[in-house]
C-alpha cells in the first residue's frame, strides 16, 4: 500500500517568537534556535506516512542583524534537504502606531502576506492533489477559514494542527476537537527537538552556515 504524503506548513513568525517565549521561561530552549526543521518534524511520522515537504512562511525582517541570523538558519535547512524544504516570503512593512505610554507616532515593523500565502498554498496543494496529509503548524486563529475549507471541500484528506512553543489557541483547538482531531502542542516534544539541533557548522552542497554568535 502507498505510503501517506504529508505536507507540514509552518507559520515561522509563529513558531520562531514562540521559541523565544519559551526562551524567556526556560533559556535552555535557545539551543533550539539552530533546529533542523525537516528533521524534526520527520519524527512525526507514523510508518504508513512519507514526508512530501516542509513549506516553511516567513519574511525577512528590516533590521540586518536579524535578517542574517534568519537567513543563516533558513539557508542551513536548504543545502540540508534542497527537495524537502521550501521557503515562500511575504515582506515586513512599517506601520505607524501610537505609542500608549508617550502617545508618540512610532515605527513598528509588521509582516504582510504569511496567512495569505499560507491559506493558499494549503488549498492549492490539495487542489492539485499534492499531499494527502496537512498538517499546520500555527496557533493563528486568522487560519481556521482555510482548515475549514479543506476539511468541507476535501474529505479524503486529513488536516491536523501542531501549536508551536509557548503558542495556544482556544478556538484552533476546539474547531479541531470538533472535527475529531487532538492538537500537537511542540513544547511538549523537547525530545524530539534535541534530536534536531544542528551541529555549529553546517555544509553540504558545496556550502557552508555557521550558527549566529547570538544563538549559541
Amino acid at each position: 500500500m502507498d505510503k501517506k504524503r504529508v505536507t507540514f506548513y509552518v507559520d515561522g513568525f509563529n513558531f520562531y517568537y514562540g521559541l523565544k517565549r519559551k526562551k524567556q521561561v526556560d533559556r535552555s530552549w535557545k539551543r533550539f534556535y539552530w533546529i533542523d526543521i525537516v528533521k524534526l518534524f520527520e519524527q512525526f511520522l507514523g510508518p504508513d506516512q512519507e514526508l512530501a515537504k516542509v513549506v516553511y512562511f516567513t519574511a525577512s525582517p528590516l533590521d540586518p542583524d536579524k535578517s542574517s541570523r534568519q537567513s543563516a538558519l533558513l539557508n542551513a535547512n536548504v543545502i540540508l534537504h534542497p527537495d524537502k524544504f521550501e521557503i515562500v516570503r511575504g515582506k515586513y512593512i512599517n506601520k505607524i502606531i501610537e505609542c500608549p505610554h508617550c502617545h508618540l507616532a512610532i515605527n513598528r515593523p509588521e509582516e504582510k502576506k504569511t496567512d495569505v500565502n499560507l491559506s493558499v498554498r494549503m488549498m492549492g496543494d490539495c487542489f492539485k492533489n499534492e499531499t494527502d496529509v496537512v498538517i499546520l503548524v500555527s496557533a493563528d486563529t486568522d487560519l481556521i477559514p482555510p482548515i475549514d475549507f479543506i476539511l468541507n471541500n476535501f474529505p479524503e484528506k486529513r488536516v491536523k494542527v501542531y501549536f508551536p512553543p509557548a503558542n495556544h489557541s482556544f478556538d484552533i483547538n476546539s474547531y479541531m476537537r470538533a472535527h475529531r482531531s487532538n492538537v500537537i502542542r511542540l513544547e511538549f516534544n523537547v525530545v524530539k527537538f534535541n534530536n534536531a539541533v544542528m551541529p555549529d557548522t553546517v555544509t553540504a552542497g558545496g556550502k557552508t552556515y555557521t550558527i549566529p554568535e547570538n544563538w549559541k
